[in-house]
């Protein structure tokens, strides 16, 4: 799946898609939404299933990507340093890693290996519009 994007998705709310401050981009929480619509909706563990939450972080991961490119200066590039990737789940579900690693692999693919952050993966009872999952990204220009 491709996880393309032209430009920072639009806010769904009074924010910013990304800012960049003395040489690191932060990205906003980023859902897996397409043109403006999530293209999953539902609890992990629940109404969605593993496999479906790792390709719906691939996605968000490619709106925060693509939100962070938006800020850059012409010809830059840039190193990914952290990625927080929260997933809306059951008390019982307990493979968040794995939901993760899809953000991660979207990442690897656009960017190499300066596009593995470190990160952390985070259980949560809902997230905006019923998303199963949101990832924010911390990257340094280079």
């Amino acid at each position: 799946m491709s996880t393309e994007q032209t430009g920072a998705p639009a806010p769904q709310g009074d924010y910013r898609p990304a800012l960049l401050h003395d040489g690191v981009v932060y990205t906003a929480g980023m859902t897996p939404r397409r043109d403006g619509e999530l293209v999953v909706r539902g609890v992990v563990g629940h109404t969605v299933a593993g496999e479906q939450a790792y390709a719906a972080a691939g996605i968000a991961a490619g709106n925060a990507l693509a939100a962070a490119r938006s800020v850059l200066p012409d010809d830059a590039g840039m190193r990914c340093l952290r990625m927080t990737v929260y997933i809306a789940c059951t008390a019982s579900f307990h493979d968040l890693s794995a939901v993760a690693d899809g953000a991660s692999a979207a990442l690897r693919a656009e960017l190499g290996e300066s596009g593995v952050p470190v990160r952390a993966a985070i259980g949560v009872q809902s997230l905006p519009s019923g998303a199963p999952v949101e990832v924010d990204l911390i990257a340094a220009v280079v």
